[in-house]
């Protein structure tokens, strides 16, 4: 069975209502999770520890699905990442 990696990030946004981050170098890698739960969980604690700033967000990135998507695009690629 494959892996479905998820990334956890976040940061203080430009405005609540993009996702533009105000420092792309202030951004918080909370972490690499080998699965969506457990990334969810670590999404939500991050998300109630910041709940008073409405300019923070966090997020869950899908990176399976980037892995997935640059095989498409790379015909020679094996898969081996090397």
């Amino acid at each position: 069975m494959a892996q479905r990696l998820h990334l956890v990030f976040g940061g203080e946004l430009t405005d609540p209502q993009t996702t533009e981050f105000e420092n792309v170098e202030d951004i918080h890698v909370v972490g690499l999770f080998p699965d969506y739960d457990t990334a969810y969980n670590a999404w939500k604690a991050e998300a109630q520890r910041t709940v008073d700033n409405a300019h923070m967000r966090y997020f869950i990135a899908d990176i399976h699905r980037l892995r997935e998507g640059g095989a498409e695009d790379n015909p020679a690629d094996d898969g081996t990442g090397s």
